[in-house]
């Protein structure tokens, strides 16, 4: 049976701390807690959770600032910060303890949680846990997490997609030496894109999250500290698999071991989870914006929505080829359609009739209790040019081609054709990158622009 995997949003705190958080969920029985690494989300744990989800009802949140879920309002959080916020979720799952898994940096914040709030715990399997000397804590402060913030052309993209090719050759990223050679690097375009897409979600949030695990101190609870059982693993190829050696003397209960594959971490850690006191809860989520469970004869799957805070119109709001729910001024209820956005992709091959489209528009209308529903227009030009293949490439080039097309776009109709009589009246501000930014992520996750566009025009 496959698992599936929900996803939703709950906003927790209040007052400056208010900040929305968002988690995945899957499989069914005692809870456990599963802390991502960065720059990652818990959307590096799905493959996990369909395995894991047969034992648990695994509960997967993004890290403050990461992924989908805000970032803390402190200027600069530390270790302590995000170990309190992981505290923060645990309550609003309404349970007293929990088991957790958190790999490199989600081991980091989990075990710092531990020490701080040891009670909340039932155990943690950590996959590779840091104790950093004072000379790397020095040398990762000048080097590791530079500020990523966008730039006007997307010069910035070119950093970051040979920032994190580089990270799977050398470690740390920035000292390419002999030296400093990974055992298990790639070249994979695929498996770069998936992180480069979680970095562009997290914008300059993510070095304040790394640089937090990348200064934190050996949070290990003495040796008679009465706290929960902890197993720490790590693999071969793996940087953390030295750092077991660092550990130093350990509590009651607690065990590290050196493994040969990351399988071998997992099994291990799994099989350590299972012996551990089930904990059992429902977890809240927000009802103003989320994701639908929805099924038509052509899609099944999640579909993004989000409701104005405030004085929503009844209206849903659908949004236009290539772009998301992000990018429109929300005054109603807005969605991401199929292949857009955080909704799910079709099956298969994307449609191109209308009727396919407007089923699955209908069914969120239906859910959300909204008829009236606004449309965009077609855009103007050949679908094929408005949209080329935007997929990763060896070299990171589709994201710099992305970014030059949502410039172009506030230019000329069509956007390949720059002429006078093509050309757009726009005001400057559009041309903030942080704006360009929302629409630039907006493009790149679009895998079904091009049919949406041919959809429409036949509508």
């Amino acid at each position: 049976m496959v698992i599936a995997i929900t996803r939703h949003y709950l906003t927790i705190g209040s007052g400056a701390n208010k900040r929305r958080v968002h988690y995945r969920r899957a499989g069914k029985g005692p809870l456990l807690l599963l802390v991502h690494q960065s720059p990652r989300s818990g959307g590096e744990y799905e493959e996990l959770m369909r395995v894991w989800g047969a034992h648990f009802t695994c509960i997967a949140p993004d890290t403050p600032g990461f992924g989908q879920s805000e970032p803390l309002a402190k200027q600069t959080p530390d270790i302590n910060d995000y170990a309190d916020a992981l505290i923060e979720f645990i309550d609003s799952l309404g349970v007293e303890q929990i088991p957790a898994y958190g790999f490199h940096s989600g081991a980091i914040i989990l075990i710092t949680a531990l020490k701080r709030q040891p009670a909340r715990f039932t155990g943690i399997a950590a996959g590779g846990y840091a104790v950093w000397t004072d000379a790397e804590r020095q040398a990762f402060g000048a080097n590791y997490t530079p500020p990523f913030l966008p730039k006007a052309y997307g010069e910035h993209l070119v950093w970051g997609w040979n920032r994190v090719l580089e990270q799977a050759w050398f470690f740390p990223w920035y000292d390419a030496r002999p030296e400093t050679r990974m055992a298990n690097a790639h070249d994979d375009p695929d498996k770069v894109h998936e992180i480069i897409l979680e970095i562009l979600d997290a914008g300059d949030s993510f070095r304040l999250g790394y640089a937090a695990v990348l200064q934190a101190p050996r949070d290990i609870p003495p040796p008679d500290a009465e706290v929960a059982p902890v197993l720490i693993t790590a693999y071969d190829g793996d940087p953390m698999q030295e750092h077991i050696d660092r550990l130093g003397p350990l509590p009651s209960g607690w065990e590290a071991q050196k493994v040969r594959t990351p399988a071998d971490q997992q099994a291990a850690s799994l099989a350590f989870l299972q012996t551990l006191v089930a904990t059992h809860g429902e977890p809240n989520a927000d009802p103003h914006q989320g994701f639908l469970s929805i099924r038509t004869a052509q899609f099944n799957g999640q579909i993004h929505w989000r409701r104005a805070a405030d004085k929503a119109e009844p209206v849903l709001h659908v949004h236009g080829p290539g772009q998301a729910l992000d990018c429109l001024v929300l005054t109603g209820t807005a969605i991401d359609l199929p292949g857009h956005g955080l909704s799910s992709s079709w099956s298969g091959t994307p449609p191109s009739d209308w009727a396919a489209w407007q089923a699955v528009i209908d069914a969120c209308g239906a859910a959300l209790g909204l008829s009236e529903i606004v449309l965009p227009a077609a855009p103007v030009g050949d679908p094929a040019l408005l949209f080329p293949d935007l997929g990763p490439d060896r070299f990171g080039s589709y994201l710099t081609r992305g970014w030059a097309i949502v410039r172009a776009r506030h230019f000329f109709a069509p956007w390949y054709q720059a002429c006078a009589a093509n050309a757009l009246v726009f005001d400057p501000a559009v041309l903030a990158p942080e704006r360009l930014a929302v629409e630039h992520r907006a493009l790149i996750r679009a895998s079904a622009a091009r049919e949406l566009t041919i959809a429409l025009a036949d509508r």
